[in-house]
């Protein structure tokens, strides 16, 4: 499965909004390392959480 992401990119986990926003760090297969603002470094399994991607505009 290919997901849209790239290190860089800053995204949101919809099921945890009060996490903040997020910026990829790493993805290997289908676990991505996330730094969010509000919790720290999170690993997020792309097969179960869909994270919405946000356009640097909307920070």
């Amino acid at each position: 499965m290919q997901y849209d992401l790239e290190p860089g990119n800053f995204v949101i986990n919809p099921s945890q909004k009060s996490w903040g926003i997020g910026q990829v760090q790493s993805i290997i297969r289908n676990k991505a390392t996330i730094n969010f603002q509000n919790v720290g470094k999170q690993v997020i399994n792309l097969d179960n959480i869909n994270l919405e991607k946000i356009n640097n505009e909307n920070r």
